[in-house]
């Protein structure tokens, strides 16, 4: 059964793959959905082969970036970071209370380690120890960010 974070993700997903055209070729409906836990990548153009990474967050107001999004696996973040290797992002906001979302692009192009924050390591009782994770830092390159729906 999923979690709630995990209906989030998969309605970020699905909501981009279903409203949005590819960036590269402009083809609507090409973009699709990767198997979970595909490594820094949720989505992929069936025509072009273009890779994105979606976030999905929670928030009041879906016309206001939230400071910090939460991202996935920092030991492969780093590697693709080090090898100069950066995924477009599709921002997803959602407010369930009014039934709201918005959709939000930031170019691969316009990013570098700096919107990178790895975060500490899980203890050693966690079920995942060792496991460490990573911040998006949206406020320090929120005017680079394109709204798209």
């Amino acid at each position: 059964m999923a979690t709630e974070k995990q209906r989030l993700g998969e309605f970020g997903e699905t909501l981009v793959s279903k409203k949005c055209a590819c960036p590269r070729c402009k083809r609507l409906r090409s973009l699709k959905r990767l198997p979970t836990n595909f490594k820094c990548a949720d989505l992929v153009c069936d025509f072009c082969g273009y890779l994105a990474q979606v976030k999905s967050a929670s928030v009041k107001d879906v016309n206001i970036l939230p400071r910090t999004v939460m991202g996935a696996a920092w030991g492969p973040q780093k590697e693709r970071m080090d090898a100069s290797i950066y995924f477009p992002l599709f921002l997803v906001l959602k407010n369930t209370e009014f039934k709201k979302s918005s959709i939000f692009y930031l170019s691969a192009d316009l990013q570098d380690p700096s919107l990178f924050i790895a975060r500490k390591p899980l203890s050693a009782d966690a079920k995942r120890a060792g496991w460490q994770g990573f911040y998006y830092d949206i406020a320090s390159i929120h005017d680079h960010f394109v709204r798209l729906a």
